[in-house]
């Protein structure tokens, strides 16, 4: 039968690189990590590193092994969180990432509540409209819009039905007109985001079964997704934003939306963490808070746009 001590060392020595390494770390002696690997070996009756002198790798029958490996000793440490876990409060902390707009006018809220519930939680927040990358920056988990684009981390749903709108302020479209179809927007004035030096200014939109792209015109520009929306909201020109971003401004008559017949390109939200085991309570119980929150957002869209968005 395999040890779950023996599994253990196996997925740290692949880490690591080294037996030495694996057993610096678990206090051990690196025969004793060696006899370890070479007992799991022979009870699946493969091997699983290839071993020299100078370097130390997978096997072809151990990359294969290793994800299996892993998913077990993740649900080992889930249910062993899951039954103490309403047994002890969240503690340590929690490093997020966010977008600069949604982490200004919701996150900020939402945190301070979910953190008056969880005294013991030390929270860690990071506004930036650049992509996190949750493998080599200092985060736990990412609040991310956009499909997963990969399968080497893992997401956990916010809002999937969640789009981008076009919006302007009732001053602009009082000054302006209102745009009667796409091919219109090259004539107002509208409000780029300008991401790593780059200018996005063609905007893409589902029309057709097909994805249609229109390139804007503006004066305005900036590297975060706040100051478009506030230049909105001042009435200097239209957006493209995420219906989560504009609800508010939206409820409040301070933005309306504009072609509310003409479906705005799908940006899920997501909670995106490295992996699996990552899923602390913490993690889990926050992503439970912050959807909760976002659903009657995500409902009320339906209020201002036709059943073309559904």
């Amino acid at each position: 039968m395999v040890r779950l001590e023996d599994l253990q060392l196996f997925v740290r020595t692949t880490a690591l690189g080294s037996f030495s390494n694996a057993a610096r770390e678990a206090d051990l002696l690196p025969g004793q990590v060696s006899a370890a690997i070479q007992r799991l070996e022979r009870e699946l009756d493969t091997r699983l590193f290839a071993r020299s002198t100078r370097s130390l790798k997978l096997t072809a029958e151990g990359e294969q092994y290793l994800p299996y490996a892993e998913e077990v000793l993740s649900m080992i440490h889930e249910g062993r969180e899951r039954l103490h876990g309403a047994k002890h409060a969240l503690q340590g902390t929690l490093r997020i990432a966010a977008p600069s707009d949604l982490g200004r006018n919701s996150l900020l809220s939402w945190l301070g509540v979910f953190r008056d519930a969880h005294p013991k939680l030390v929270l860690k927040l990071s506004l930036s409209d650049h992509v996190t990358d949750v493998f080599r920056d200092p985060v736990d988990v990412a609040i991310r819009y956009g499909a997963p684009e990969t399968a080497s981390y893992v997401a956990l749903a916010l809002a999937e039905n969640n789009r981008r709108v076009l919006v302007a302020s009732p001053e602009y479209v009082q000054r302006r007109g209102l745009p009667a179809s796409l091919d219109e927007l090259v004539l107002h004035d509208c409000l780029p985001y300008v991401l790593g030096g780059r200018i996005y200014d063609r905007w893409s939109f589902p029309a057709s079964g097909v994805r249609r792209q229109v390139t804007v015109k503006g004066v305005l520009l900036c590297d975060d997704a706040e100051i478009a929306r506030r230049w909105a909201v001042e009435g200097r020109g239209i957006a493209y934003k995420s219906w989560l971003d504009v609800h508010d401004d939206v409820k409040a008559n301070r933005l309306q939306i504009l072609l509310p017949d003409q479906p705005g390109e799908n940006a899920p939200l997501n909670l995106v963490c490295p992996h699996r085991r990552q899923f602390s309570p913490a993690v889990r119980y926050l992503h439970a808070h912050l959807r909760e929150r976002i659903s009657s957002m995500s409902a009320a869209m339906r209020d201002y746009v036709s059943e073309a968005f559904e």
